[in-house]
């Protein structure tokens, strides 16, 4: 007999009780038809030498497991007062085929800007074993195709990857994305030898006795598959945009903000060479600070005397012999030594009919000391410096600021902590010396 998975067919065997006694007889199915194959009734209970049919009822499920060829169906006819009596009558059943296949593809859609990969996920629904192959179709032929295998055999329920490679002939340099939607078809493939298929021939139906050698060729299966590959340009229209307004920008600075720049600073720079510098600071004077000389040479000696407070305070002066057009260069030197939490003054007095233009003065905090330093010209207050954010500090005046006779540099130092010289040990007093200089000359 023969039945197609998903169908049912039916066959009848018949029971007789040859022996002399009532016997009731239990039938079961034995062998791989007995998942799917139901007795009807299945069991009998006979008087000696009478019978009675039994439907044989067959319906395999539609699945791979199921698989196509012949297989034996075989019923266990077992007595129940003579067990020993048992017999096995034997057919066979073949199992017609049906071809059924399951694509999917990952993914679907594919963006690239000349070539996508895709993976084909194939599985055998089938109860027979099949050859597939793969065939790409797409208007215009654009699109270039490449199988990785080629072909592919799988065995009924057997699942199977196939890789796809596909190429465009030129590439999109602007404009919007490209979609090229195609289609691939994976069908089986016949052989000469038929493969794919289970051998039918020779067969005989159990039930009517029919010749199965004959059997008409199937359709080959196919599963048709759409996807598409989208190519993306390779410059993207914002990219226009960026490069349209940086060239705007270019133009732009080269044709009116470069010459108007240009312009501007021409005419400040002729307008600085015009215009004179300012020299006047709080007291008429304008101090520069850096390393400028005052013009004339030579030494000379003037006195220093020590000033008010507790401690005392050395003074001495150096001139040159050198005389610019109103007097000699002329230099003097304050040294302070003061105990910490004390102030100390020192002070150079000009020396009786003369006047000094101050033009320089370096003070110098060699220990790090930390504290106030005041200085003074005159009745004029220069400046107050905190000692501790500086070690050498040094002031010049393109004017000279004039004191006369009697009048003094005051130098006056409060210590708040002595620092630590060279030596490398803290020392006991805060020291700092004042060099002050410029032009010492007569009354007139």
């Amino acid at each position: 007999m023969s039945v197609t998975p998903g169908d049912t067919a039916s066959t009848t065997l018949t029971v007789r009780n040859d022996s002399d006694i009532v016997e009731a007889y239990r039938l079961e199915v034995v062998g791989d038809c007995a998942a799917w194959t139901t007795l009807e009734p299945a069991r009998l209970s006979l008087y000696p030498g009478t019978s009675e049919t039994v439907t044989i009822r067959l319906a395999p499920p539609r699945s791979p497991q199921v698989r196509a060829g012949d297989v034996p169906l075989a019923v266990r006819v077992l007595p129940t007062e003579q067990p020993e009596a048992v017999r096995v009558p034997e057919t066979t059943v073949h199992i017609g085929e049906f071809r059924e296949l399951r694509a999917e593809s990952a993914p679907r859609r594919r963006r690239g800007w000349l070539r996508g990969r895709y993976r084909l996920a194939v599985r055998n629904e089938g109860n027979c074993p099949v050859q597939l192959g793969f065939t790409p179709a797409q208007p215009g032929e654009e699109l270039k195709f490449a199988f990785t295998p080629a072909e592919l055999k799988l065995e009924p329920g057997e699942s199977a990857e196939v890789g796809l490679r596909v190429r465009t002939g030129r590439p999109v340099w602007f404009g919007s994305p490209v979609t090229w939607p195609f289609t691939v078809t994976v069908a089986e493939v016949r052989t000469a030898a038929g493969d794919g298929g289970a051998d039918a021939t020779g067969g005989k139906d159990g039930k009517d006795g029919k010749d199965l050698g004959e059997r008409p060729e199937s359709d080959p299966v196919r599963a048709p598959l759409e996807v598409e590959f989208v190519q993306i340009p390779i410059f993207p229209t914002w990219l226009l945009a960026v490069l349209a307004a940086l060239l705007a920008l270019l133009l732009a600075w080269f044709l009116l903000v470069r010459p108007a720049v240009r312009s501007t600073a021409k005419e400040a720079a002729d307008e600085a060479v015009k215009k004179p510098a300012p020299t006047a600071d709080l007291n008429g004077q304008t101090p520069v600070t850096g390393d400028g000389k005052q013009p004339g040479g030579g030494k000379a000696t003037q006195p220093g005397t020590g000033g008010a407070g507790p401690g005392s305070a050395t003074g001495g002066g150096t001139g040159g012999g050198g005389t610019g057009a109103g007097g000699q260069q002329s230099s003097a030197t304050i040294d302070l030594q003061t105990a910490g939490g004390q102030t100390k003054t020192g002070t150079y007095t000009v020396p009786a009919g003369k006047a000094f233009g101050i033009t320089d003065i370096v003070v110098a905090n060699f220990q790090g000391d930390e504290g106030v330093v005041t200085f003074d010209f005159g009745d004029r207050k220069i400046t107050t410096i905190a000692l501790e954010t500086f070690r050498n500090q040094d002031y010049h005046w393109v004017t000279p600021i004039s004191i006369t006779e009697s009048q003094t540099v005051t130098v006056q130092v409060t210590c708040a902590k002595p620092g630590t010289p060279a030596t490398g040990r803290q020392a006991q007093e805060c020291h700092e010396v004042l060099n002050v200089s410029g032009v010492l000359s007569d009354l007139r």
